[in-house]
């Protein structure tokens, strides 16, 4: 077969600018939203239930309340339907042009079925193809680098991201050490082609070590050890935590990979304008903010008010702020999570509320 010299050229040229215009898009975030269950589970109304008291409870981890949802016929589903619909209403989005939705999550409605799948139909994302993705208190990180990739690969435009855990259906109000911690919630963010070349999605260090595996977990439901009457008496389908462990290793690694991100893009404190931490415990935010000689008044916080809502409290506090948030803003995001998980996100705010 003859191919003329200036075809094979020509071919090329065509190769090369393609490959040139799919590295420059940019993921950005365009819009968030977000919802929690009206029901305020205060510090008072647990000291009714186990051994704590309020002053117990906010020194060591900085939490007043934390919402759970009552309604035991609603599951993780029907919050994070409400955090999408929320955004899609501020939006004034079409849910058909949704190209795919990834929900984070640790409490899907149901092992085998995709939450995300329901999640999709519910809001009228009716060309979403869509899956649920797992990395414990990360998921909502996680689900950002995904979000980015899809969209920097110029095969999809629009990337629903919610993050999304009902807490209260896997933990045990009798254990202490849990119930003082966790609440529900959702938050949802669109991540489309970036309009501006300067704003967007600039850079990520994720991690993961199967040394946590025994730190945080729940021991029974799995493969590993599949539901029985004894697994049920034993309440071993409630989440376990070895608060020391986990505490030690998130306040290191959290703090570490945040300095990383910030080191690596050449940042100054001044040059941050928002740390948004995952809201695990006050202590850990503090020393992350610490690490990056943040003062408090750029520190994203709501744990006071919900506690950690696992894969929900990035986009809760994204949604939260956007009021507060302007075009150009630096955003460093850190977060770890069972397993072990963890990562910083380093991303440029692309619109003005």
């Amino acid at each position: 077969m003859f191919v003329s010299a200036s075809f094979s050229v020509a071919f090329a040229a065509l190769i090369i600018t393609r490959i040139t215009f799919m590295s420059n898009i940019k993921a950005a975030i365009t819009a968030v939203g977000g919802y929690v269950p009206d029901y305020k589970l205060t510090n008072a109304i647990l000291a009714t239930i186990v051994d704590t008291n309020d002053e117990w409870i906010t020194s060591r981890t900085g939490i007043k309340e934390r919402r759970i949802l009552k309604d035991e016929d609603k599951g993780t589903s029907y919050l994070a339907i409400q955090a999408a619909l929320d955004l899609i209403k501020k939006r004034d989005l079409d849910p058909q042009s949704i190209d795919l939705v990834i929900v984070g999550t640790i409490t899907p409605d149901m092992l085998v079925a995709s939450t995300a799948a329901y999640v999709a139909s519910e809001i009228g994302a009716v060309n979403a193809f869509s899956y649920d993705l797992q990395a414990a208190c990360s998921s909502f990180l996680y689900g950002m680098s995904t979000a980015t990739s899809y969209i920097e690969s110029g095969r999809y435009k629009k990337v629903l991201v919610i993050g999304a855990d009902k807490m209260s259906s896997i933990i045990n109000y009798e254990d202490r050490t849990t119930c003082i911690i966790f609440g529900d919630g959702a938050g949802a963010a669109l991540f489309e082609p970036s309009p501006d070349p300067e704003v967007g999605y600039e850079d990520e260090i994720l991690r993961s070590d199967g040394i946590g595996r025994n730190f945080l977990k729940i021991e029974a439901g799995g493969s590993l050890l599949p539901p029985s009457h004894d697994t049920v008496d034993n309440k071993q389908h409630y989440v376990f935590q070895d608060g020391k462990n986990v505490f030690k290793h998130a306040v290191s690694k959290m703090a570490d990979v945040t300095e990383q991100i910030v080191k690596r893009n050449n940042l100054t404190n001044e040059d941050i304008d928002w740390l948004v931490p995952h809201q695990a415990n006050k202590r850990i935010i503090d020393a992350t903010a610490r690490r990056v000689e943040l003062p408090e008044d750029k520190v994203m916080m709501n744990i006071e008010h919900y506690g950690n809502t696992t894969s929900a409290t990035l986009p809760l506090l994204l949604n939260e702020y956007e009021s507060q948030l302007k075009k150009g803003d630096k955003l460093v995001f850190a977060a770890f999570g069972g397993g072990f998980t963890w990562g910083s996100i380093l991303l440029t705010w692309a619109y003005n509320s």
